[in-house]
């Protein structure tokens, strides 16, 4: 294996997705998934937050932060994005201990959001697709924050 890529959550390596079902707690609160949490995070207004946070579903928790979105208080693939995204990933690892051995055993093999089969949009931002010689082209931030929490373990 050269590489880890995920996509669905039920396919191998699925739990580095947001979308995958570890909740998280975050000021007093849980969150179903880190993309529920981490979509809240980009509001200020506590109504909102708790909108996002009451959907069963991660994909649902997407769409009402879409819904609000011109509430929204963080720019979308900005700097505070990222480090919105870099917080929530950590909290999931450090309160699912097993994740860290999963993450540690991934061997210091470059890791991608695979969004190959998406359309285009947000996806080559937070993730990569593979072309057609192998290599991946996209900025792949959220592969990136996966492998420097594993280099700082």
């Amino acid at each position: 294996m050269e590489s880890i890529s995920f996509t669905k959550v039920a396919l191998p390596f699925g739990w580095l997705g947001n979308m995958s079902p570890y909740p998280v707690e975050y000021n007093g609160k849980t969150w179903r998934t880190t993309e529920a949490l981490f979509q809240a995070l980009r509001f200020e207004d506590e109504e909102i937050r708790e909108v996002i946070r009451a959907e069963k579903s991660p994909m649902g928790a997407k769409m009402k932060a879409k819904k609000h979105k011109s509430l929204m208080n963080i720019t979308p693939m900005g700097h505070l994005d990222i480090e919105n995204m870099r917080m929530c990933v950590k909290l999931k690892c450090e309160q699912h201990p097993g994740l860290v051995d999963q993450l540690l055993k991934t061997d210091g093999l470059p890791i991608y959001e695979d969004v190959t089969s998406r359309p285009r949009g947000s996806g080559l931002f937070w993730g990569a697709k593979k072309l057609d010689d192998g290599t991946w082209e996209g900025e792949n931030i959220l592969g990136k924050i996966w492998m420097e929490i594993r280099s700082e373990l």
